[in-house]
């Protein structure tokens, strides 16, 4: 595994081919390509009905959708499993794709007490603690510093969830560097959609999140959203932690909300059912996207007629 990956030439090229390897779905199992179709499929049509949801006005707090980013959590979770998750806003995918119970996701956007943190914790700071994963604050970053903590508490791997935004803030490369004096079995994965609400990492910055890393001397490295890549990747960084990960990705609707900017750069979901075709398996993928579609929209339903 290579160590050090320099991110001049790639900090300004926020790309839907960034680190693309020739032939990973071809070589990944069927077994887990459907399952992160499957999962994908739970995570977007759950935020569909969310928005949907949303828009009727029963939803009363900000609501923060994976929409665009939510096969990241699926392909992680395909080759990870039982290790600490901390994360940040748009976390919903990540409760879904660990294990975590829809009916108490849904419960806990509706503000009820069966909720999975009993109401209190709404979209942006949602704990599930039967599957190990904490919420945050709402001070953007807070939960890399703590992720560390716990890998140092308890030994085991963890991930530590943030975005390009968090990125910049500067206990968060405290706690990284700590992390590699330490030797902590800790993933940082930055889900790079590079904005900060609507600012550009451009804007914001003139040096890369990957070498800052490098130079903490972690392994590094800095891809696109490709869920099959992302799977690879994972699998490559557990027996090399402390690692860090920049995924580039695109967001499908607003920072908060379920408003529109405009066009993505890419939609990684039409892609990734393009590619699931190609390898012969849009059959099962159609029965797949159609049966969780159904089993979403009835999971709604039910918890809205429940008092």
């Amino acid at each position: 595994m290579e160590g050090r990956t320099s991110a001049k030439t790639v900090e300004r090229e926020h790309s839907a081919t960034l680190g693309q390897v020739p032939g990973l779905a071809q070589a990944s199992p069927t077994a887990r390509t459907l399952a992160m179709f499957r999962q994908t499929c739970l995570n977007r049509w759950f935020e569909l009905e969310a928005a949907r949801v949303y828009d009727t006005g029963v939803i009363k707090m900000p609501i923060y959708l994976s929409l665009g980013q939510e096969h990241i959590p699926a392909a992680i979770s395909a080759v990870t499993r039982d290790w600490l998750i901390f994360g940040q806003h748009r976390v919903h995918s990540y409760y879904l794709s660990f294990g975590g119970d829809m009916e108490a996701l849904i419960d806990e956007l509706l503000h009820r007490s069966t909720g999975c943190s009993g109401g209190m914790g709404g979209s942006a700071s949602l704990h599930g603690a039967t599957i190990g994963l904490y919420g945050h604050s709402g001070l953007i970053g807070d939960q890399v510093p703590i992720a560390v903590g716990a890998a140092l508490a308890s030994g085991r791997p963890t991930l530590a969830v943030f975005g390009d935004a968090a990125a910049e803030e500067d206990y968060v490369y405290g706690a990284m560097g700590f992390a590699a004096t330490k030797q902590l079995p800790v993933l940082f994965i930055c889900e790079d959609n590079n904005l900060s609400i609507l600012t550009p990492v451009s804007v914001r910055r003139s040096w890369s999140i990957v070498e800052v890393a490098n130079a903490l001397g972690l392994v590094a490295s800095d891809i696109t959203d490709d869920p099959w890549l992302i799977a690879h990747q994972v699998q490559e960084l557990r027996s090399h932690l402390p690692a860090f990960l920049n995924i580039r990705t695109c967001r499908h609707r607003w920072h908060a909300g379920t408003g529109v900017d405009g066009v993505p750069a890419w939609n990684r979901f039409d892609w990734f059912k393009e590619e699931v075709r190609k390898l012969g398996l849009a059959d099962e993928a159609a029965v797949i996207e159609e049966e969780t579609r159904r089993r979403v929209e009835a999971a709604w339903r039910a918890r809205l007629l429940t008092p």
